[in-house]
């Protein structure tokens, strides 16, 4: 299929990519919200390898059934391990403020990655920036700050690390960028799973816990939701537009406010609804207007969302 046809068959159906990518903002949400329950009992180390390690062994037949051709020889290790690090730098961070924070405020804090984009984007491969975008990024940091609330007695320096998870994702999707017109997406995908494990796993010298029996439960079924969840909105990314789907990316704030309130009486005020009203605005609009967006978005190059379970 040549790249036009591509095209027309993503432009075909919008409202199945949209369903898709939305169902995977409810899986990555009630990942989060397991996480926040098996992180009162191991410490965010011992959670984020086993994350890592269950993910790989629920994703390792999907990597063998869709082996890449030419195998997984590669001329850009060094580009995978940088995304592989920003990976694994979003999810100690997005797993520690989702411990300490509202799950729904840890996942808004995570969603912050389009604002970063163009900003990394431009410094490191000097993608331009037009003034929508410009105008956008400021909109969303006007919203981070009335999250963050800085000045007013309740800020929460935690919820720096939370922004941080915002941070490493557009990293890592940047460095998707730079590889995506050479690396097939599932030579991303293994890389970023087997080194992730292999590296998560070296704090454990240090940190290792004997999780509890029902705890083991909780694990698995956290590496299985992460599994589907990436599937999901791997296909509906195939099916549509970067700026036609990406948008729904953000129920996961919708779900995990639900979840939240559901399960720990978890309410947002005023300001943090407004900022998440104004993030949302601009991570719609970065989404729609950068290239790195689009390029993800259009070729099917999701790994980056999954680091949303970095993110979900």
């Amino acid at each position: 299929m040549n790249p036009t046809s591509r095209e027309e068959t993503y432009s075909n159906q919008p409202l199945a990519g949209a369903l898709f990518v939305l169902s995977s903002s409810f899986i990555f949400a009630a990942l989060g919200a397991l996480i926040k329950v098996v992180s009162t009992s191991l410490t965010n180390e011992m959670v984020v390898f086993f994350r890592n390690l269950c993910a790989l062994i629920f994703i390792l037949p999907w990597i063998w059934y869709s082996r890449p051709l030419g195998g997984v020889k590669t001329a850009f290790f060094k580009l995978h391990l940088l995304r592989s690090l920003a990976g694994l730098g979003a999810m100690y961070c997005f797993f520690y403020a989702i411990a300490h924070l509202q799950l729904s405020e840890a996942c808004l804090l995570a969603s912050t990655a389009p604002l970063f984009i163009p900003v990394i984007a431009y410094v490191w491969i000097r993608e331009p920036v037009t003034q929508k975008v410009r105008g956008a990024v400021i909109i969303g940091f006007i919203g981070i700050v009335l999250i963050l609330k800085p000045g007013l007695g309740v800020f929460q320096p935690i919820a720096i690390v939370g922004l941080a998870a915002g941070a490493f994702v557009a990293l890592a999707m940047v460095s998707i960028r730079r590889m995506s017109t050479s690396e097939p997406t599932i030579r991303i995908v293994f890389y970023f799973t087997v080194l992730g494990t292999l590296i998560s796993a070296v704090p454990l010298v240090w940190s290792w816990q004997s999780p509890q029996p029902k705890i083991w439960w909780l694990l698995v079924l956290i590496g299985l939701l992460a599994a589907v969840g990436q599937i999901l909105i791997t296909k509906g990314y195939s099916l549509a537009p970067a700026a036609q789907v990406g948008p729904f990316t953000y129920g996961n704030v919708v779900f995990a406010a639900v979840l939240g309130w559901l399960f720990w009486g978890e309410s947002l005020d005023s300001m943090t609804w407004v900022g998440a009203f104004l993030i949302c605005i601009a991570g719609i609009i970065t989404t729609r207007r950068t290239k790195t967006h689009a390029l993800l978005g259009t070729t099917a190059r999701t790994t980056a969302y999954a680091d949303e379970e970095s993110a979900g």
